[in-house]
């Protein structure tokens, strides 16, 4: 079993593949380093943001701006041990987490005791048309300023919200039961949200977890 960084890019590469023909196959990418978390049982059955059925038994992991259908090589920091994961959902929902991994991933990686571990994240290849599901609307960053159990509570701040930067709406995800989320903005490019997230994180200590989430117009996420 390889034991550098390099043997295990080349070994996870060479997994992806033999599990099947892929029409695009690009060089691992760095992309970045945070804590990872892992969701369960409880959410078996529903619907993830790419309309597919979480299924806590398949490799797969929610990321907020990776396209569905990206695999990507996740390594923890403090033992090595990695494997590949399939995006098809988006979170964390936790500003402080970059990538939150089924029951199984996580059982392969030894944290579903810790809950959070540390880890690097690598893109190893995306499908074609993974990131532009329809021709003619293509993916857009969008700041995601809160989440909210109560519908009124979400109202309330998406008015306030569009007052000061222009568009804010509310869509629904079924992340522990039904909730409520704020989106502000439409912005093409990742730096153009990183900034808008900044100016709301800085116009109001209320939305200090503000972050960036992508959002692909053809995917089923339940909004």
């Amino acid at each position: 079993m390889p034991s550098s960084p390099a043997g295990i890019r080349i070994a996870a590469l060479a997994m992806v593949l033999a599990s099947g023909p892929r029409a695009q196959v690009q060089p691992a990418v760095a992309l970045e380093h945070g804590m990872a978390s892992w969701y369960g049982g409880a959410f078996s059955g529903q619907r993830a943001a790419s309309g597919e059925l979480y299924d806590e038994e398949q490799l797969t992991a929610a990321h907020r701006t990776l396209p569905f259908g990206a695999r990507v090589l996740v390594r923890r920091l403090d033992s090595g041990v990695s494997l590949v994961v399939r995006i098809n959902d988006r979170g964390p929902y936790v500003a402080s987490r970059v990538i939150d991994l089924s029951y199984a991933a996580a059982r392969r990686l030894g944290m579903t005791d810790p809950g959070l571990v540390p880890v690097s994240l690598e893109v190893l290849d995306a499908p074609p048309g993974a990131a532009l599901p329809l021709a003619d609307s293509p993916p857009f960053f969008t700041v995601q300023a809160g989440t909210f159990r109560n519908p009124d509570n979400a109202r309330r701040t998406r008015v306030l919200l569009e007052e000061k930067y222009g568009e804010a709406r509310i869509t629904t995800v079924h992340h522990d039961g039904e909730l409520w989320r704020v989106l502000v903005g439409r912005a093409g490019s990742r730096a153009d949200a990183d900034a808008l997230a900044d100016a709301i994180r800085s116009g109001d200590r209320a939305f200090q977890s503000a972050f960036v989430v992508r959002i692909d117009p053809g995917a089923a996420a339940g909004d």
